[in-house]
């Protein structure tokens, strides 16, 4: 087994297996600082993981989906994971779409106690996020074990970089 594969045991170990994980999402704001450089701004949300990938209802006309439309590069942290990284977020469409079918029924499942109290599936703007993990770093045994991931190509390089 590879280290980039250990990484990912070890991800979906923590994340995985249809669990409702909350994570903190960030993304660059709409309006630039006071001397005109990029703002950040950060959020927390409940994530289903699979396969590398991240996926979140929300509203379609939320801030974090207008940031995300401009610039769909984010960043996360799970909470209580010691899980990070960079990601490319996406707007899967409409939660009744029927593409969607699968997806909504394992969404719906990881988040039982509060899916329908916050959302309205009627409604079309109730949406799905996709954050696809770009790279990673996971901790294990407080740094004494850490993978930096590169989910691109695969493999396990040096922190922050893709090969």
């Amino acid at each position: 087994m590879t280290r980039f594969e250990e990484g990912l045991q070890l991800i979906e170990e923590r994340c995985g297996n249809g669990k409702d994980n909350v994570i903190s999402l960030a993304t660059i704001a709409l309006e630039p600082n006071a001397e005109g450089s990029p703002r950040p701004y950060v959020r927390e949300v409940d994530a289903f993981y699979e396969d590398g990938v991240f996926y979140i209802t929300t509203w379609a006309q939320s801030t974090k989906m207008q940031q995300i439309a401009r610039n769909p590069e984010v960043a996360f942290a799970v909470s209580g994971q010691w899980f990070s990284g960079n990601g490319i977020g996406e707007n899967l469409g409409w939660v009744l779409d029927p593409k969607n079918a699968s997806l909504r029924a394992k969404l719906r499942e990881a988040f039982a106690p509060w899916y329908d109290f916050a959302n309205n599936e009627s409604d079309e703007n109730c949406v799905i996020l996709a954050i696809r993990i770009t790279r990673a770093t996971v901790i294990k045994d407080h740094h004494a074990v850490v993978y930096h991931m590169d989910f691109l190509n695969k493999v396990e390089t040096e922190e922050g970089r893709i090969k």
